[in-house]
């Protein structure tokens, strides 16, 4: 793990938890698997405090523990899963737009809570949903939330959590000292029977509070026993969001726009079609997708897409045939069996990333140049001015360059045994995978430097920013008490016009540097996604 991912992941870890957090995560993250009392020794925080923040790691997913061969437990953390923090805004607004409003806050329930039981997360869901409807009138059912739910776990979005192991009945074994969690494949998927019944309920308003404060207080009271007393069915049994399922979308998002972008929209929805048939079947590091004849794909078409099997044939074929070779045929039986290069077209993706990294960076004939090598593989310095059409001492400028940020390779190739220069072929060419590693290690930091940014345009503008939502408060509450608009524009008015300026200034800049964040996180998927399936076992 680099300097830069170390950078990163402290970051998050601060931004998200806090200090104490952020200071135990980054000392695993560095040092590797640690014992609690090490843990504690080396960062110089008290015991019962990193007892704390491992427990907020550990019910995160970032921090897991086992059982060392001496017999304590280690703590060990996961860069990887602490870097997907930086995604999970793309992951709520992705269960947003397949699942809806729904989706969307049971996604992020989980995600803010790491673990959490169904009906908990339904509960809450529901909670949340009513007091939006609050204008209409109107209550979000526990059942049109569990049915989301479910739906959310048949497309494997979410699955549960390992548990314990329970120790056989009548046994009067000790406890370990490091619980194994453990979970079946057949019990990943499966969602326990839980009928829950009611509405969801909107908080109580200030006055409604002050003058029922005694019997709500009893109301509370009598529920907490009643709770106590009643177990629900899914008691012990908590569920997770499954980013890999969601990396698996992404990926699949990101072939479907390529070939789109390449053809047209009628082969980008049989490509989304072959991946929408695959998608629970194929593993999100698999090389390519199930195979898929073509009588399976004719009857998944769309009902909008009115095209014969001819023309599916047709298109089957054109894709099979195309350069990018996304579509690849397999076999001939049940009229050609065609398969999606998963491995390839991520391949491609990452091409054309360094391309345009390339471009940006250093123009268009640094581009093209970039382009030729690496289409053609190898080639010597004069073969790129010929076939690049650029002046010698241009071409040989820009390739020192590229050679100099490690993006082009060059290979010696010698006529004879003493490697005489003279009798040497100097040969360029481009090492996707390194240059793409390359690529991914200037992201993190290019993140890391965004996220400190945001963090001092906020902490250089606190002061007014404190006084900017006390005044919105102040606003909110007088609204509700039914105050007159001459009073609120006096309060408006608290604050001047200058600082109505710097407040605007700092949400447009503050917007702006988000919008990068997630623009930078693409690029972070698309090479993190071509470097695991190229280095795979």
């Amino acid at each position: 793990m680099t300097q830069a991912e170390i950078k990163l992941c402290s970051l998050l870890l601060q931004e998200h938890f806090g200090e104490i957090v952020d200071k135990v995560g980054a000392h695993i993250l560095q040092t590797g698997s640690q014992p609690l009392r090490l843990i504690s020794n080396d960062t110089g925080t008290p015991l019962d405090q990193v007892k704390k923040a491992l427990c907020v790691l550990i019910q995160h997913n970032l921090v897991s523990y086992q059982l060392s061969k001496r017999g304590f437990v280690e703590y060990e953390a996961h860069h990887d899963r602490v870097l997907r923090i930086l995604r999970y805004p793309h992951y709520i607004y992705t269960a947003k737009t397949l699942y809806g409003d729904t989706g969307e806050l049971i996604v992020e329930e989980l995600l803010l809570n790491g673990k959490m039981t169904m009906s908990t997360a339904v509960k809450k869901v529901a909670d949340r949903l009513t007091e939006t409807m609050e204008a209409d009138g109107k209550a979000m059912d526990y059942g049109e939330v569990s049915s989301t739910f479910v739906r959310l776990v048949d497309t494997h979005f979410i699955y549960r959590c390992p548990a314990p192991l329970e120790p056989p009945e009548g046994a009067a074994a000790p406890a370990p000292v490091a619980p194994l969690l453990l979970t079946s494949e057949k019990d990943m998927y499966t969602v326990p029977k839980l009928s829950m019944i009611g509405k969801g309920k909107r908080r109580r308003s200030s006055d409604d509070d002050d003058d029922d404060d005694a019997s709500e207080q009893q109301t509370k009271r009598q529920k907490k026993e009643a709770d106590s007393k009643e177990t629900l069915p899914d008691d012990g049994i908590y569920w997770q969001v499954n980013t890999e399922r969601f990396h698996q979308h992404f990926r699949d998002q990101a072939v479907i726009s390529a070939i789109a972008n390449k053809m047209d929209q009628i082969s980008s929805e049989i490509v989304r079609t072959m991946l929408r048939m695959s998608e629970v079947t194929t593993s999100s590091n698999a090389a390519h997708t199930q195979p898929l004849s073509s009588n399976e794909i004719f009857r998944s078409l769309p009902t909008g897409y009115n095209i014969s099997k001819q023309v599916l044939d047709q298109y089957l074929s054109l894709l099979a045939d195309d350069p990018l070779e996304f579509v690849g045929r397999s076999g001939d039986s049940g009229g050609g069996m065609f398969v999606i290069n998963l491995h390839k077209a991520l391949a491609t993706l990452a091409s054309a990333t360094l391309e345009s990294v390339v471009q940006e960076r250093f123009g268009s004939r640094c581009a093209r140049i970039f382009r030729l090598i690496l289409r053609k593989r190898h080639l010597e310095q004069k073969q790129v001015e010929d076939f690049a059409m650029v002046p010698a001492k241009e071409a040989k400028d820009m390739l020192y360059k590229l050679l100099s940020e490690n993006l082009v390779t060059l290979q010696e190739i010698p006529k004879t045994p003493d490697h005489a220069p003279s009798r040497t072929f100097y040969l360029y060419a481009v090492n996707i995978l390194s240059s793409s590693r390359l690529l991914l290690q200037r992201c993190y930091k290019t993140v890391a430097n965004l996220i400190e940014r945001r963090l001092f345009e906020t902490k250089e503008n606190k002061r007014l920013l404190e006084k900017s939502q006390r005044i919105e408060a102040i606003i909110a509450s007088m609204q509700a008490t039914g105050a007159e608009e001459a009073q609120l524009q006096e309060i408006e008015e608290m604050i001047t016009a200058p600082e109505r300026q710097q407040l605007e200034a700092l949400k447009r800049n503050v917007n702006r540097i988000d919008a990068s964040e997630n623009q930078v996180d693409e690029t972070i998927f698309i090479l993190e996604s071509y470097i695991s399936t190229s280095t795979k076992p």
